[in-house]
């Protein structure tokens, strides 16, 4: 099978009204999120985006800007021509499904990624349209599975704002508000034995973590550190579940970092490029252990979209560009590191800190005020960088494997012009 390379040039597009931008913002302030709508506008100079291709988005007002941030969705770049197709065809065939009859759809898609994650042990599959769908059906299954109501999570991880997504993520202000209506959490600190120690104090069904934190400022946990947990867990009676949501599927390397990494993990859980940047789509990859409960009761867990036929469609044209050229993958993730050490090293009094994985890169500013001012000038200079909610001082840069080396040049004399901006700003 020959898959096209998802990288293209940005077309070029003509500005639209600016009374129309004017209007959009002002019902955007109205009628959405208030707060949302003007970092909306700040960040794009007062345009909209308009129309993506590869690593570009065009803005309502005629410029472009690079796209190094949208929350590691567009991994293959924005519009890839393979899934692009792979969607039409499911659009002019059955776009929706009956949930009466099979699904072809969803049944290829389940086999490809059980296939491709970790065969013969992770064998069964829940689809949902995003990442707190898969925590949600995780933990239930969990909880069910060992009746007990209680799981453990991590200090810095982040698994969505869904209730029980939000019960395992750590962020005291956004739990605040629903505090009691929250189940029973610990959050473990990154200490070897957190996990035993836990197990001695209380049952409990499950350890959710991240590999890598996401929104929990782009850290890294150590492979002997979770394999230690997943070892505690397991002996514990719990299940270990894997969340991939924004690190899986090659972004930081590997398909799946926890199975790389030796842990056993009784789901894995993807999303965000799952539906190749096209389709709301995600996973929870499961054992047949943990999947016992919708064995014994097929509606235990269901969904209206669950194994929508066109966001499966797209997760199989994702599958095929994930496995048709991992050295899109080598290559950026080179460029990307080598770039963010030149910057830790010439600008050491703002930067505390860069790393890399792959496609997934960090900058970790000393002040939550430097990291706010570079997103900004960023923006306005053509590169869109994400920061993280919780970890407010750093920005995770995460470009798509489409990039090119032109691309990251460019992105990284804008990051230069923005770290010096920021050090004659804040520095003293």
């Amino acid at each position: 099978m020959t898959v096209p390379d998802p990288a293209k040039p940005a077309a070029a597009g003509p500005a639209s009204d600016p009374r129309d931008t004017v209007e959009l913002f002002a019902a955007a302030a109205a009628h959405l999120v208030e707060g949302v709508a003007a970092r909306h506008r700040v960040i794009g100079s007062g345009a909209m985006e308009q129309r993506a291709e590869g690593a570009r988005v065009q803005l309502s007002n005629g410029r472009s800007v690079l796209d190094f941030g949208s929350y590691a969705v567009p991994l293959f770049g924005h519009r890839p021509q393979h899934v692009l197709d792979a969607v039409r065809e499911a659009l002019d065939t059955m776009p929706t499904s009956t949930k009466l009859l099979a699904n072809p759809y969803a049944a290829r898609l389940s086999r490809r990624l059980t296939d491709a994650i970790d065969p013969g042990r992770l064998t069964r599959v829940w689809f949902g349209l995003n990442g707190s769908d898969a925590v949600e059906a995780a933990l239930k299954l969990a909880i069910a599975r060992t009746g007990t109501p209680a799981i453990l999570a991590v200090e810095g991880g982040f698994h969505g704002k869904s209730m029980g997504a939000l019960a395992a993520t750590h962020d005291a202000q956004r739990r605040a508000p629903v505090l009691g209506f929250l189940g029973d959490v610990r959050h473990l600190p990154w200490e070897p034995d957190a996990v035993a120690r836990a197990a001695a104090e209380a049952p409990f069904a499950a350890l959710i973590v991240e590999p890598v934190q996401g929104e929990g400022g782009g850290r890294f946990l150590p492979p002997q550190l979770l394999r230690r947990w997943s070892d505690d867990a397991h002996a514990a009676g719990a299940f270990v579940i894997a969340d991939e949501i924004q690190c899986g599927l090659r972004r930081c390397g590997a398909m799946s970092l926890s199975v790389a990494h030796g842990m056993q993990p009784d789901a894995v859980l993807f999303g965000k490029p799952l539906g190749g940047g096209v389709m709301p789509l995600s996973a929870a990859v499961c054992t047949e252990e943990l999947f016992a409960p919708l064995r014994d009761d097929p509606f235990f867990h269901t969904a209206t979209f669950s194994g929508h036929p066109v966001s499966c469609a797209a997760g199989l044209a994702a599958l095929d560009l994930l496995e048709s050229g991992p050295e899109r993958f080598d290559a950026g993730g080179a460029a990307l590191a080598q770039g963010l050490g030149a910057l830790a090293k010439k600008y050491p009094d703002i930067l505390v800190d860069t790393r890399c994985a792959g496609l997934f890169g960090v900058l970790e500013f000393a002040a939550a005020e430097q990291a706010g001012l570079a997103i900004l000038e960023a923006g306005r200079r053509g590169l869109l960088v994400a920061q993280c909610l919780t970890a407010p001082a750093v920005l995770r840069m995460l470009p798509p494997a489409a990039v090119t080396e032109e691309q990251l040049e460019q992105a990284f004399d804008i990051l230069d012009t923005c770290c010096l901006k920021v050090q004659r700003r804040t520095v003293r």
